[in-house]
């Protein structure tokens, strides 16, 4: 996907002013930056909710089509089961019940939650809650993922836990995603790329992550020095 010399602006607030960035297809960028400074307009405009008032938006023919949009709220349907909240996920593309029924029960078991299917969401915790959202988003047949600080507000264990269920998601079925967090460890342990938002017209900060992520240490001397100057980077933005 490439945004290309895009412009948007909000009555005298300009988000964007001819700004370019490249995502290679099949892999995860992280987006930071403070708040109002466009990470959610950048999600938006991919999704093709919002359009640039300038500019393009290129994708490549693997990320057309539908897309997955994973948020902070797990927005789970109350009067659904575990099951039947990724399952009905999957009524428009898959028409035989039998194909649901594995797709569904397989996302819910690479979650861990093959226990808890006959469950409502008012009986689960929230770490649940967003592990099954995990499973509808990457159940449902989409090319593009779009993930809105969807472990915001967490505790550090609860989100690591996540993270590895999303990733082992990723992994199997990898896709082109952009991926918003405040959390400059959660940006560089998930994405090929981290991208600092804060100015209209470029990145603040870009850098590709070139270490293989199972070999990802947040203590890593290279690690750290990343984080550092993202920290850096954000503070005086």
């Amino acid at each position: 996907m490439q945004f290309l010399e895009i412009s948007k602006r909000y009555e005298q607030n300009v988000v964007f002013d001819h700004f370019s960035l490249d995502i290679p297809a099949q892999t995860i960028l992280s987006v930071v930056g403070p708040s109002g400074e466009g990470k959610t307009t950048l999600l938006q405009m991919a999704a093709g909710l919002l359009e640039p008032d300038a500019g393009i938006i290129r994708k490549e023919a693997s990320e057309e089509g539908s897309v997955s949009y994973l948020f902070q709220e797990s927005r789970l349907l109350g009067s659904s089961t575990v099951y039947a909240n990724v399952e009905l996920a999957l009524r428009r593309s898959h028409s035989s019940e039998t194909q649901r029924r594995q797709i569904t029960l397989h996302y819910l078991a690479m979650v861990g939650l093959s226990e808890s299917l006959t469950l409502y969401p008012a009986q689960l915790s929230g770490g649940m809650r967003q592990r099954v959202a995990i499973a509808r988003a990457f159940a449902h047949p989409a090319n593009l993922m779009l993930l809105d600080e969807p472990f915001q507000s967490l505790d550090i264990k609860l989100k690591f836990s996540l993270v590895d269920a999303f990733l082992r998601l990723w992994e199997e079925q990898p896709r082109t995603t952009l991926f918003v967090t405040h959390d400059p460890k959660e940006a560089l342990m998930l994405g090929d790329a981290v991208c600092c938002l804060g100015d209209p017209k470029k990145p603040l900060w870009y850098q590709q992550i070139d270490i293989p992520r199972n070999a990802r240490n947040i203590t890593d001397a290279k690690m750290l020095a990343w984080e550092a100057t993202l920290v850096r980077t954000l503070v005086n933005a």
